[in-house]
């Protein structure tokens, strides 16, 4: 399945020339697809939404991310309607809308379970993980201890692999015996960021590597989870949600989860690094689960979910805050969950999952886009 790293470089490298001569008319047309369909779920307190676009109506849509031409969308989803048991990978045409009838293409094999997508430089080629090849079933969800909080598992199967958009797997990126997932492109479109779990480490860090999957190499060392990472506008930066212990026990119960494939993630924190694993700097001491963070298009904010404001652990709602820590914000005022951030690459758009508008009785997960305003 592995390509010859040349031929990638060189698709790749074409993709590239194409963005630089985009268009005006491009970016009209980009801009076309966002006419909003309705603005009556937007809460009064949302001040930063002009406009807002519901584009999944049913099952759980997750990690929805912009294309490099702000055209469409990749993103994870499961949904017993289309008989999906298990996260798969499916491409969204911003012209569209999608539903319990209505399914988007998918772009995944159907086997196992994906997670993470992100296009590559050009549009014509994303990456994204996935456990297909320890198994076509999808992997067993871990059992829910009684009393216990909820866990994340960490599927050793999980690989990275890059498809285009018909479905074809081009070449596998990572080949571990370990977790290797939640990877994000950098808007220069030079570098990959991903978590993985190595037994050199026996942790899961955040590592580099380039497009074509060479010059791999770690860049957090601290013990814990770090993931969920982002480059920031220029490339320079990486923002992600991290560990935040403060006593031994935590550390040790840390440890004995991860030797079970599991990771609790209901006390993160936002943490930057520079991309060259330079100046770690913990952003937020809010307390609970703080994750799903994305730099503002400014590159001094970071847009990210949280749950440190409520006390029974729900509802999720996105908040912003300086780089420097300072300037909290809140941003959505869902009464559920909100998270999955991501701005535009042109930076005037926001598309997030969120669970507002749900018919009574549903615990759906859609997608959402908004108009920002400052």
């Amino acid at each position: 399945m592995k390509q010859n790293p040349f031929v990638l470089f060189l698709s790749i490298s074409l993709s590239l020339l194409l963005i630089s001569g985009l268009s005006a008319q491009d970016t009209k047309e980009a801009k076309r697809a966002y006419e909003p369909n309705a603005n009556e779920h937007i809460h009064k307190q949302e001040k930063y939404f002009k406009s807002l676009h519901q584009m999944t109506f049913g099952g759980a849509n997750a990690e929805a991310y912009f294309s490099f031409d702000n055209t469409r969308l990749v993103y994870q989803a499961k949904n017993q309607h289309w008989d999906v048991q298990c996260d798969q990978i499916f491409l969204m045409d911003l012209g569209e809308t999608y539903s319990n009838e209505k399914m988007p293409p998918r772009i995944s094999t159907g086997l196992g379970r994906t997670t993470c997508a992100y296009f590559l430089p050009g549009d014509s080629l994303i990456l994204y993980s996935s456990t297909h090849l320890g198994g076509a079933p999808c992997p067993p969800e871990p059992e829910r201890r009684v009393g216990g909080r909820y866990s994340w598992p960490i599927y050793r199967t999980f690989d990275i692999f890059i498809a285009d958009l018909e479905g074809n797997l081009v070449t596998q990126l990572t080949d571990n015996v370990g977790y290797d997932a939640e990877a994000t492109v950098s808007p220069k479109g030079d570098k990959i960021v991903f978590t993985s779990l190595r037994k050199e480490t026996g942790d899961l860090n955040l590592y580099t590597m380039n497009i074509d999957g060479s010059d791999l190499k770690q860049i957090t060392t601290q013990k814990g989870y770090q993931g969920g990472a982002f480059f920031s506008p220029d490339g320079s930066q990486i923002v992600f949600r991290g560990s935040a212990f403060t006593t031994d026990e935590e550390v040790k119960e840390y440890q004995e989860l991860l030797g079970e494939d599991l990771v609790q993630p209901t006390k993160m924190e936002i943490f930057v690094i520079d991309a060259d694993g330079e100046n770690l700097k913990q952003v937020t001491k809010l307390g609970g689960a703080n994750w799903a963070p994305f730099f503002h298009p400014s590159g001094e904010k970071i847009i990210f979910s949280s749950n440190h404001h409520t006390e029974r652990g729900h509802p999720f709602n996105l908040f912003m805050i300086n780089v420097d820590g300072t300037g909290l914000e809140q941003i959505t005022f869902g009464e559920t969950f909100e998270s999955f951030p991501m701005f535009s690459h042109c930076g005037t758009y926001l598309v997030f999952s969120s669970s507002r508008n749900n018919a009574e009785g549903t615990r759906d997960i859609n997608v959402f886009i908004a108009e920002w305003k400052e």
